[in-house]
């Protein structure tokens, strides 16, 4: 699903050659060669028209008609042939704002992007969560809480301290935050204003994009926090391959040994750090509009690398008006954020009511040493060693 949806926002940069060549070129006769009614609804439409016979024709200021002739044209360009130079971005033009965007008058990427935000982006994002929350509900009935098989011991055994559970519940709480407002964001205006009206629509959705912007930073912060105190334990190793053969036990009876960190933690860890780098990164480049242009750039390292035509979708456009760029990193940010909300879904229903016992290492940073012996023995077996191997009274490291 996730390359499918990469595929739809990268073909909406590009306009197929070889489709363009293949296609009859359209009867534009009644109109003079000009662009005809069906030019424009094709447009809006979203699908690529050929704008080659309208983006050259802007004006010749070496043949044009001296401006006292009857035909004569200020600076060799008429009205129409202007407004098509400003179109095509070929006018030579200046602006008393000095932004990046400021002499760029006409860009009509927007209506793909709006297309695309309120289709496939909506449809197959609200189909991802939704199917992420029914899954789990069948695995829940299906195979039920994972208990504690032995028998409790009583003996607790320091799983996290105050600060890694500071770390965890920082990055875990923006993004709750983060991705509940996504959403008013995104669904907002189909959902809520038919529900509740304009107004409060108006208020939420004002009060939504502030503790968006103002959270992000905490989101941020969390994310740079548990990947200095984990990522030294979330490195792949040997025990990895044999937790994954057995699936980690979610499905047998006995648990595979691992470390502080399992396989699957590992995965959710990684996925965690990736995406959401991907996604701080975007959000800056929102948060700073047409500061950060990245989109540019990466449709070139695909065209070099040649991956662009390995995923089909042949030569991707390497310059972009700085519109575009901003339409991609908010596209890409909402695309990013669905795949990681379904994953912390799946971590929140194992943290919680999936499996006995698991929410006490963020809730309050001690286990039942069963637990810990059954889902992280080797981790079990380092705490021992090292507690044995410390002075008599000194805290025992992990």
């Amino acid at each position: 699903m996730l390359r499918a949806l990469i595929a739809l926002m990268l073909t909406l940069s590009f306009i197929s050659t070889a489709s363009a060549q293949d296609a009859p070129a359209p009867d534009r006769s009644a109109t003079g060669g000009a662009q005809t009614l069906e030019d424009i609804m094709a447009r809006q439409r979203g699908e690529d028209v050929d704008n080659s016979f309208r983006s050259g024709a802007t004006g010749d200021p070496d043949s044009a008609a001296g401006i006292s002739n009857q035909l004569g044209t200020l600076g060799g360009s008429s009205d129409p042939e202007l407004w098509r130079a400003l179109r095509f971005g070929s006018a030579d033009i200046t602006a008393s704002n000095n932004g990046p965007a400021a002499t760029v008058l006409v860009q009509d990427g927007g209506m793909k992007w709006l297309l695309f935000r309120e289709g496939p982006l909506a449809t197959y994002g609200g189909y991802l969560l939704i199917g992420t929350l029914v899954l789990l509900a069948a695995f829940f009935l299906i195979r039920g809480r994972i208990k504690i098989d032995g028998e409790k011991t009583g003996r607790k055994i320091t799983r996290f301290k105050a600060v890694e559970r500071f770390g965890h519940w920082l990055l875990a709480g923006s993004f709750i935050l983060l991705g509940f407002t996504g959403l008013i964001s995104l669904f907002g205006r189909k959902v809520l204003i038919p529900a509740f009206g304009h107004e409060t629509f108006a208020f939420l959705a004002t009060g939504s994009k502030w503790v968006h912007n103002n959270v992000s930073w905490a989101f941020m912060l969390g994310l740079v926090m548990i990947f200095v105190m984990w990522v030294v334990h979330n490195l792949p190793d040997r025990t990895d391959i044999n937790w994954l053969r057995k699936g980690g036990g979610i499905f047998t009876s006995g648990h595979p040994p691992a470390k502080k960190f399992n396989a699957g933690q590992k995965l959710i860890f990684w996925s965690v750090i990736l995406l959401g780098a991907s996604i701080s990164v975007t959000g800056l480049a929102l948060l700073f509009p047409f500061e950060i242009n990245m989109f540019a750039a990466t449709f070139a390292k695909l065209n070099s690398f040649g991956i662009s035509g390995v995923l089909g979708l042949g030569e991707l456009r390497e310059t972009l008006a700085p519109h575009e760029e901003m339409q991609y990193a908010q596209l890409w940010h909402a695309i990013v954020s669905f795949v990681l909300m379904a994953i912390v879904l799946a971590h929140i229903y194992i943290g919680s009511v999936g499996m006995e016992g698991a929410y006490d290492a963020m809730g309050s940073g001690e286990v039942e040493e069963q637990w810990a012996r059954e889902h992280h023995s080797l981790w079990v077996d380092e705490v021992k060693a090292n507690e044995s191997a410390s002075p008599q009274g000194a805290t025992p490291a992990e």
